[in-house]
């Protein structure tokens, strides 16, 4: 392929991508890169997304590539909506599904009623403390590996805005919530204050991120369409 003239991706593309479950992001984003390098022949193209999303989560990425790279910290900045299952009665140290459940509550006193009263007292601005298992630094190592030795290390707080809190389903003990939510919003967090606020343990039983700012899930690649529209591109600029 000719270095005369970039193509599209070089001169960059906003893609967005509905992230497997159990993929984590540096998977899907390493992916793209390579089918960019096989497919195209693009050996030094900048990928990259705008957002982790965890391996136990499903839902929208958004990766850029090339000269887009440089509008990641945008879409990092925009809300997010996630469709969130919470699972009330227990607890997981991780907050998920990651661990194994250390402990039970009590669940039948929820109510539909309780729980909507709960759910409003959290929307607007908040102090929320992270999870031990997240990518957060401490002192150049990240939270989780820490915590998976065992060793527990205090997190600050970070302030973060719900400014979306709707119940989809009510039946116990699994709730379902949409959430639309500043950057930096742990939901497994969410989990663990809600547990507390309705007096029972609550963890974070499944995750789909929805949308990203104005970006929505329902456009979104999967790997097969992806190259599937690779394989036209080559075509295209082959004839």
């Amino acid at each position: 392929m000719s270095s005369e003239k970039l193509t599209k991706y070089e001169e960059g593309q906003v893609l967005l991508f509905d992230k497997p479950l159990y993929w984590t992001s540096f998977d899907l984003v390493g992916k793209v890169r390579n089918m960019l390098r096989n497919k195209l022949g693009l050996r030094k193209i900048k990928v990259g997304h705008a957002g982790t999303l965890d391996p136990l989560a499903s839902g929208l990425m958004i990766i850029c590539t090339g000269k887009a790279t440089k509008r990641i910290d945008e879409f990092r900045d925009m809300d997010k909506e996630y469709i969130a299952t919470f699972t009330a009665g227990a607890t997981t140290p991780s907050f998920d599904l990651e661990t194994e459940t250390d402990a039970t509550y009590p669940f039948e006193h929820i109510t539909e009623e309780l729980l909507r009263s709960k759910l409003e007292g959290f929307l607007g601005e908040q102090k929320q403390l992270p999870p031990m298992y997240s990518a957060k630094l401490i002192e150049g190592k990240r939270a989780y590996e820490y915590a998976r030795k065992g060793i527990h290390r205090e997190l600050e707080p970070v302030t973060v805005y719900l400014r979306e809190l709707e119940l989809l389903s009510f039946s116990l003990p699994e709730i379902k919530i949409r959430m639309v939510c500043s950057k930096g919003t742990y939901v497994r967090s969410f989990a663990r204050d809600l547990g507390v606020a309705l007096q029972s343990g609550c963890y974070l039983s499944g995750l789909i991120r929805s949308a990203i700012g104005r970006y929505r899930l329902e456009g979104a690649l999967d790997i097969i369409k992806f190259d599937e529209e690779l394989e036209q591109y080559r075509a295209n600029i082959g004839s």
